[in-house]
């Protein structure tokens, strides 16, 4: 490995980056199932508290009975509730996706707004999801902050916060613009392989040498 004593943070962040795209590829996957912009947004909410694959599974039956916003902004609560138990927190979730689908049909024509401002007024979406939803459908650099990129962005010195919004700052001061999109997909791939938060494996990890707590330095 390269010598990394005496980087600046931003030299760091940017060493890092370039081991992650060696080692996960710069593809842009998105690991929840959907046709559209409001799809996605629905299975976001859901997946609050929830994998991806529970999400994937719950939105099939949920997009072929509420196939637009329309449709799902009118639904009863309790057959929502219903279709989606699974994922957990079921009863705020329900109430949410009715209500943000209902915005959605009845104020922006069916359509998501691609603004963050507007964006975060929908019911049930706060930063994370409008990140989501920002990077994956409109390509708008943007930095989704997970556990993942929460625990592991802190480990590896890029930020002292346990503030999303603030973790999200950091990270846009020190990460290229390029790299925003794919951090959460690299970090979220790093987090189930190398560096899960009960035992990482420090020894194998090919960020070692550059990582704050690392114990494998």
């Amino acid at each position: 490995m390269a010598h990394t004593t005496g980087l600046t943070t931003k030299e760091r962040a940017r060493a890092i980056c370039d081991r992650l795209n060696e080692h996960y590829s710069t593809e842009l996957i998105c690991y929840l199932e959907h046709m559209d912009a409001w799809q996605l947004l629905i299975a976001t909410i859901l997946s609050a508290q929830c994998t991806d694959a529970r999400v994937n599974i719950v939105t099939k039956d949920l997009f072929r009975i509420y196939p637009d916003p329309g449709a799902l902004g009118k639904a009863d609560l309790r057959d929502v509730e219903k279709v989606i138990h699974s994922t957990g927190f079921y009863h705020a979730k329900a109430k949410n996706i009715i209500a943000c689908s209902k915005v959605i049909a009845e104020e922006y024509g069916g359509k998501v707004p691609s603004d963050i401002e507007t964006l975060v007024k929908l019911p049930g979406v706060g930063r994370k999801t409008a990140n989501v939803i920002r990077s994956n459908i409109f390509h708008d650099p943007s930095i989704v902050v997970d556990t993942h990129v929460k625990r592991i962005s802190k480990k590896l010195g890029l930020t002292k916060s346990e503030d999303p919004v603030q973790v999200e700052k950091d990270l846009m001061r020190v990460l290229p613009k390029e790299q925003w999109i794919l951090w959460n997909i690299q970090i979220i791939a790093h987090g189930r392989s190398i560096c899960p938060a009960r035992k990482p494996q420090c020894e194998a990890c090919f960020l070692k040498d550059l990582c704050k707590e690392g114990k494998g330095r």
